[in-house]
């Protein structure tokens, strides 16, 4: 009996492009903060799932949302080069 195993980790093991660039890191890296506040948000909604939401899970949830919100708009603002009026 033989055996028929994939070469496929064999394969990519040694692939340059499993490996993020340095570009893909950075990207990343700006985009932390988005991620922190939508695992915050997260965090706060799966709090709430198996009970009925109190007064404080509801200002945790906002702001929650408050700050997942701000982060995208910086994040928006900093992605989007500044044209000036008549530019």
């Amino acid at each position: 009996m033989s055996h028929i195993v994939t070469v496929q980790e064999a394969v990519t093991a040694l692939a340059d492009w499993i490996e993020p660039t340095n570009a893909e890191l950075d990207a990343i890296e700006q985009e932390m903060p988005v991620i922190h506040a939508d695992i915050e948000l997260l965090d706060a909604h799966i709090a709430t799932l198996d009970r009925t939401p109190t007064e404080l899970d509801g200002r945790r949830l906002r702001r929650a949302r408050r700050r997942a919100l701000a982060a995208r708009v910086e994040l928006t603002n900093l992605s989007v080069p500044f044209s000036g009026v008549g530019a």
